[in-house]
C-alpha cells in the first residue's frame, strides 16, 4: 500500500510534531483501522509530559476498518467499513490472566515492562501507527476491538473506555444495583463515567466537587445525577444524612486528584457493611486512616484499575441506548494540527474546561 498516514508523535516533553507514516502491507492476521476520533485520555497528558522516547498517543479510538486480512476478519467479526471501539490492551492471550479473562493484567500490554499497548508505544517497533493521534492505526493480530453501531454518536462511542471502567468499577467490582446510594468524589470525566454507570444500574446517585468544578457538577445534573454537593460550602457528612434519611451510602468511590479528605470523608459516609473504592492514585501517604471505624463499620476497600471486555459491551450499550446526553461532556474538539493543544487543555493548561476533550483526525 503506497497511502501515507499523517499523525501527531509526542516528541519531547510537552511538544508533538506532525509527521507522515508509510501504511503498512496488511497479513492475514491484520489490519488497519480510519481514525474517526479519539478521546483525549489523562494517561495521555502525563505521557505528554514525560521525558521519553517518541511515540503516538491516544487510546479512546474509533474507527472504521480500512483493511482486514482474512483471518483477522473471522476472528474479529469485521469487515472494510465496520465501525468499531478500540480497547487499548494488547495482550498475549496465552497466560494465566489472559486465560482467566484479566488480559488487562498481562505483562505483555504493560509499557512499564517492555509491553506494547495502544497509545504508549514507540515509534521503534513497527509499524509505529500504535497510536490514536494519526488518521490510521495498525491492528496487531492481538489486538481488541468492539464493533459498534454507525448510528452512534462518534464522539459519544469515544467515552466507551472511561464509561467502561465505569461499569467495571460500579457494578462488576462495586456491585452496584438498584435502589442502592452511591456517591461520587469528584465530577472528572471518570467520576461521571461512574455516575452514569450506576444511573443506568438503577442506583441513586450523589456527586460531591468544589468550587473550582462547579461547572461539571452543573453538568452531572444535567446527565441524570439526583444530588450534588458542593464541599466547598457544604458539610458532606450532614447533606448525605439529610439525602438518605440517616441511613447513609452503600458504595463511595473515591476519584479526586486531592489528599487524604476524600479518603477519610468516604469512610465518614459510607453506612455499615458499605464498600469504598479507590480509583484515582493519590502519589502520597494517607496519614490519617480511622482504621476502627473500619472495622466498627465491616467495611470493604477495594481499589480499582482498568476495564474488562465485559465492562466494554455494558458501556457501549449504555450508550447505544440513548439514555444520557454523553455528547454534552465533550468540551472541546481539536483537528490533529492541534493535538498539541488538544493535550494542554485536557491536562488544565489550555482552554478552561475541559472535560471530555476530543481529537478528529481528518476535520
Amino acid at each position: 500500500m503506497s497511502k501515507k498516514a499523517v499523525a501527531a508523535v509526542a516528541v519531547n516533553v510537552r511538544e508533538t510534531e506532525i509527521r507522515k507514516f508509510d501504511l503498512p502491507e496488511i497479513g492475514e492476521d491484520e489490519g488497519l483501522l480510519k481514525v474517526e476520533v479519539v478521546g483525549v485520555c489523562g494517561t495521555d497528558v502525563d505521557y505528554y509530559r514525560k521525558k521519553q522516547s517518541p511515540r503516538i498517543l491516544g487510546h479512546h479510538i474509533v474507527g472504521e476498518v480500512e483493511e482486514i486480512g482474512e483471518k483477522a476478519a473471522k476472528k474479529w467479526g469485521v469487515v472494510p467499513g465496520d465501525r468499531v471501539v478500540m480497547e487499548e490492551y494488547i495482550p498475549c492471550g496465552q497466560c494465566k490472566h489472559c486465560r482467566t479473562g484479566s488480559f488487562r493484567a498481562c505483562e505483555e500490554t504493560d509499557p512499564r515492562k517492555s509491553g506494547i499497548r495502544y497509545g504508549a508505544t514507540s515509534l521503534d517497533t513497527k509499524p509505529a501507527l500504535y497510536g490514536g493521534f494519526a488518521q490510521y492505526i495498525y491492528l496487531h493480530p492481538n489486538a481488541v476491538l468492539h464493533k459498534i453501531s454507525n448510528d452512534i454518536n462518534p464522539v459519544e462511542a469515544s467515552f466507551a473506555l472511561p464509561l467502561s471502567n465505569g461499569f467495571e468499577w460500579m457494578c462488576i467490582e462495586g456491585k452496584v444495583g438498584p435502589k442502592q446510594v452511591v456517591l461520587i468524589q469528584g465530577p472528572g470525566q471518570q467520576g461521571l463515567a461512574c455516575a452514569l454507570a450506576a444511573k443506568y444500574a438503577g442506583a441513586e446517585v450523589i456527586v460531591t466537587g468544589r468550587n473550582t468544578s462547579i461547572k461539571r457538577l452543573e453538568l452531572a445534573k444535567q446527565l441524570g445525577v439526583d444530588h450534588i454537593i458542593n464541599i466547598s460550602s457544604e458539610d458532606i457528612v450532614e447533606r448525605v444524612k439529610d439525602i438518605t434519611n440517616g441511613n447513609m451510602v452503600d458504595v463511595v468511590l473515591d476519584v479526586t486528584s486531592g489528599g487524604a479528605g476524600p479518603v477519610t470523608s468516604s469512610i465518614d459516609v459510607a453506612k455499615k457493611g458499605g464498600c469504598i473504592i479507590l480509583g484515582a492514585y493519590k502519589y502520597q501517604l494517607i496519614p490519617d486512616w480511622n482504621i476502627d471505624e473500619v472495622i466498627k463499620k465491616t467495611l470493604t476497600i477495594k481499589g480499582v484499575r482498568g476495564h474488562s471486555y465485559q465492562s466494554v459491551e455494558m458501556a457501549i450499550d449504555c450508550i447505544a441506548s440513548g439514555k444520557f446526553p454523553i455528547r454534552i461532556m465533550n468540551s472541546h474538539n481539536y483537528p490533529l494540527a492541534e493535538t498539541d493543544q488538544a493535550l494542554k487543555t485536557a491536562g488544565g493548561e489550555g482552554e478552561p474546561n475541559p472535560l471530555l476533550v476530543t481529537v478528529s483526525p481528518w476535520s
